[in-house]
């Protein structure tokens, strides 16, 4: 099955690349790597704001985490000029912002890992790091970083 098919059978549509907030673009690459900038939570298409530990459960990060994958996947579309050219994913960084007594950071993530495996199947199967942070940039609950090799 392509990757485009996954997509449709999973109900996604890719939204387009994001305007940077600040002074950074939206993917770099270099040889046959492709390095994602770091794109934050949105809900309805805001920022989906929010704090893991106090105002928001672990289950909604992780459907958070999952929203941030779905940009992800637009930009990386974008980056390697469609998802097909995408040999695997390497790696991803996820910051939560939490409480400090929040401990749930691999869980909130696995919503972003759980579906590039869905969409990429063993090509999506990656090296991952998950961090508790005190704040993210417009007070977002969650912001992940992808690491892709492309052919």
């Amino acid at each position: 099955m392509s990757i485009n098919a996954r997509l449709q059978a999973l109900g996604i549509t890719l939204p387009p690349v994001s305007t940077p907030a600040a002074a950074y673009v939206p993917y770099a690459q270099t040889g046959k790597t492709i390095f994602l900038s770091g794109h934050i939570a949105k809900k309805d298409g805001k920022v989906w704001v929010g704090k893991l530990g106090l105002n928001m459960s672990t289950e909604e990060g992780k459907q958070a985490a999952r929203a941030v994958a779905i940009d992800l996947l637009g930009t990386l579309a974008v980056a390697a000029n469609g998802l097909d050219n995408v040999v695997r994913i390497v790696k991803v960084m996820s910051l939560v912002n939490s409480t400090q007594e929040f401990t749930e950071h691999h869980l909130v993530t696995n919503g972003c890992s759980e579906l590039l495996g869905e969409v990429f199947g063993e090509k999506g199967v990656h090296a991952r790091s998950a961090f508790g942070v005190a704040q993210i940039p417009l007070g977002a609950c969650v912001e992940i970083e992808l690491i892709a090799e492309v052919a």
